[in-house]
């Protein structure tokens, strides 16, 4: 797809036991991120996705997950909307039809919010069943808010070495995370710590395990 093999084999390596990489354009456009938004229930791609894409996708995705396309004037749905498995938060002028069917397809309570007064909900911020990070000069007033909405920990920050649009700079799930090569030590261990990562995974568990045990090992 353009993208060079050594981005896609990042994700295979790390993936590829638990979860199909599967490799697609949205609209004939490469940043998927950016053109769909989903969780484990189903994935909604905008009306520019062609039937030939939705076709692939629909064939490599488990019949358990649910594929709508929707007509929606803001297409970019990766950019006006950030979810979790339970939760969604939209851009204030999303459609009521789309807000609709997005709680139908990913099963999730909608809000309407901005973040720090950015209605692009799904560019400045991202999180997780475990955590979230949003943009950087969110309240704490506002981050208390959220979170009581989304009913997990949040933290603002960056990523890519001060970029405020987190939402682009990084994907997450409930035990992975990847980000972009400009990210500093310092947001990394923001990212570790606010969603929890390294500690959730069964191999990561395990690991951490042996390495705890060698360390009180060579303490003894």
């Amino acid at each position: 797809l353009g993208a060079s093999a050594n981005f896609y084999s990042t994700f295979e390596s790390e993936l590829a036991d638990t979860v199909p990489v599967i490799t697609s354009t949205i609209g004939e456009c490469r940043i998927v991120g950016r053109m769909c938004a989903g969780n484990r229930h189903g994935l909604l791609v905008p009306n520019s996705t062609t039937d030939q894409e939705l076709q692939h996708i629909r064939n490599s995705l488990p019949d358990a997950v649910k594929l709508q396309r929707v007509e929606e004037r803001l297409s970019a749905l990766g950019n006006v909307i950030a979810c979790n498995d339970y939760v969604a938060l939209v851009h204030p002028d999303l459609d009521r039809e789309t807000e609709e069917i997005l709680s139908d397809v990913l099963q999730v309570e909608v809000f309407r919010q901005t973040i720090a007064d950015n209605v692009l909900v799904g560019s400045y911020c991202a999180f997780s069943n475990r955590g979230g990070l949003v943009h950087p000069k969110t309240t704490v007033a506002e981050q208390d808010e959220l979170s009581s909405l989304l009913q997990v920990p949040l933290m603002a920050g960056t990523v890519n070495r001060g970029s405020s649009v987190v939402g682009a700079g990084f994907v997450v799930n409930d035990w992975i995370a990847f980000c972009g090569l400009d990210t500093t030590s310092t947001e990394l261990s923001v990212l570790e710590n606010v969603f929890k990562l390294g500690d959730s995974h069964p191999a990561a568990a395990l690991a951490g395990a042996a390495i705890r045990d060698s360390l009180v090992e060579s303490m003894a």
